[in-house]
This record gives C-alpha cells, sequence and structure tokens, in this order.
C-alpha cells in the first residue's frame, strides 16, 4: 500500500499498471475498504487501477466528524488526493463511494473524465431498522445487509464471509457513520449539474440500490449510460467482475 498526506492525515491506496493510459480510482462504500475492487485492480487489460481506504477505513487515518456532509466532504478530500497523487482521470464509485464522487463532481475542482456510479443513485435513504440495529446490534446488522440479495445474489460463502469479516474490521462506529452519511445524502435536484460522461450500473437483483436507481441517473445526468449486471446485487464488481469489467471497459474505451 502507498499513501499521500493531506489536510493533515494520510490516505492508503493500492496502485497497479498493468493497463495503459490514465489511471481510474476506485472508490469503496460503507463498511468497506479497497479490496473490494480486487477484481478490478487484477484485471490486466484494463488502465491501471488506484482502489483507496477512505478515512478510518482499512490503513486510512481516520477523521472526527460528525455522519453526514462533514463526512462525505472529508471522503471527497481523501479521493482527490489519491487522484491527484496518481495522475487518475477517472472515478468510479459503489455506493456511499458513488455518493463520494458525485459530490467531487459537485462541490471539487477536479475535472473528472468520467464518472462510474456503481450501486449508488442520486439519493440513499438507509432503512430505519438498518440504523436501529448498526446503533444497537451491531452482528445483527452486519447479517441485514448480507440478506438475500442485498449485498450479493448468488457469491460463494467465502465471498460472504469475507465481506463481514471485513465489515467487523472496519468496525461499528465507522461503519454506522458511513451509513448516516449516505442516509443524509440527497442530490436529485442538482444532478442536472454533473455533466462529466457517467455509467450507471448494477447488479439486476440490487435491493439496496434498485436498477431504478440507476435509471433516474441514466435519465437525469446530462450525459449517463445504463447498465445491468446480470446475476448479481449490490456489489456486483466482485460478485460477477468480468461482466462488470467488461462494461466499464467498453465505457471508458469508447470515451477515447
Amino acid at each position: 500500500m502507498e499513501t499521500v498526506s493531506h489536510h493533515g492525515r494520510t490516505t492508503a491506496y493500492r496502485r497497479t499498471d498493468f493497463g495503459d493510459g490514465d489511471p481510474v480510482v476506485y472508490v469503496h462504500g460503507s463498511g468497506g475498504i479497497h479490496e473490494i475492487w480486487v477484481h478490478q485492480y487484477g484485471n490486466r487489460g484494463d488502465r491501471p487501477a488506484v482502489a483507496l481506504d477512505l478515512s478510518g477505513h482499512g490503513e486510512s487515518d481516520d477523521v472526527d466528524t460528525p455522519a453526514g456532509p462533514e463526512t462525505l466532504d472529508a471522503y471527497a478530500e481523501d479521493v482527490v488526493a489519491v487522484a491527484r497523487e496518481t495522475g487518475a482521470t477517472a472515478l468510479v464509485g459503489n455506493s456511499l463511494g458513488g455518493a463520494v464522487i458525485q459530490h467531487v463532481a459537485l462541490e471539487r475542482d477536479f475535472d473528472a473524465e468520467a464518472l462510474v456510479l456503481c450501486g449508488t443513485g442520486a439519493k440513499l435513504g438507509v432503512h430505519d431498522e438498518l440504523k436501529r440495529r448498526l446503533a444497537d446490534d451491531f452482528d445483527a446488522a452486519i447479517e441485514m445487509v448480507h440478506g438475500d440479495d442485498m449485498l450479493f445474489h448468488d457469491a460463494g460463502p467465502q465471498a460472504v464471509a469475507d465481506s463481514k469479516e471485513t465489515m467487523r474490521a472496519v468496525g461499528r462506529e465507522v461503519t454506522e457513520r458511513d451509513f448516516l452519511t449516505c442516509d443524509a445524502f440527497d442530490v436529485r435536484d442538482r444532478v442536472g449539474d454533473i455533466d462529466t460522461p457517467s455509467l450507471a450500473i448494477t447488479g439486476e437483483h440490487d435491493r439496496l440500490t434498485p436498477v431504478k436507481y440507476h435509471e433516474y441517473l441514466a435519465e437525469h445526468l446530462p450525459d449517463c449510460e445504463l447498465a445491468v449486471v446480470e446475476g448479481a446485487a449490490h456489489l456486483s464488481m466482485l460478485e460477477r467482475g468480468e461482466s462488470w469489467n467488461e462494461a466499464v471497459d467498453g465505457f471508458l474505451a469508447g470515451l477515447e
């Protein structure tokens, strides 16, 4: 892992240089770390990949910010710092990560070549029962988000076990902060200002951020395509990595 220092903290990231062209930055979701993008930074036919740990996740320093806009802003700082350090021009975000890169597009002086909005939306409300479990019973919250067609549709038991262990390692406080930050996120009145070429993509079975969320993005962003990955749910890039990569690689190649 490499690091970049910014705003009084360090952000860790993993970079692989298998492909040609400018790097692509990958941003994980709530309770996750950079390893969720293993099928992307290991894709030897793709552009160089940079997968980071947001503040408080994995090997990155934490921030002392309340859930909501302040945390979203801190996470956006992480992404821009890593992108500038590595020369990345395209941003990919899953779930919370998708909210973060939308925030970058709206609020930061960073001219991205492209956005890939994966398993996300212009609004990311969180179910009250999940918020209750995050506050009172973290193990129950972890089980809830790993229910049928939530994070996964038909992943193997090892992938599910690894995902649960990652969330436990990130911890209750940071994971709760992530989900509450998602719950506060709503840019439906502003997505029309995001003129960066974009791709909205998720799994056909995604119950956390359904396909209709991505249809909304495709309809309301000025330049946005839609892709649906068969046989996958919220973590389509992990569950069906080959199909996901084919869709995203094709989108990025089309820009060139």
